[in-house]
């Protein structure tokens, strides 16, 4: 997993981008990463995250909701 890459950019957009990034399938298609319950979330990190982007972003979002994060973070959702 690279979560410390999505948070390397100076700028933060890399965690923009996670926290914005929509769901490209399955149960919670079409919902931005942030807004996933967590026990999908929990799922997934007991079943293996995907590969790629997505999978660290995905890992990112569990961490975040894990550490109680998500009240922090829902301001950088775009409209």
């Amino acid at each position: 997993m690279q979560e410390a890459s999505l948070l390397e950019n100076q700028d933060g957009e890399a965690l923009v981008a996670a926290v914005n990034q929509v769901m490209p399938f399955g149960k919670y298609k079409g919902r931005r990463l942030l807004e996933l319950p967590e026990p999908y979330l929990v799922w997934f990190y007991q079943q293996g995250f995907p590969k790629g982007k997505l999978g660290d972003q995905l890992a990112l979002m569990y961490e975040i909701k894990l550490n109680g994060l998500e009240t922090m973070l829902r301001p950088l959702l775009r409209p």
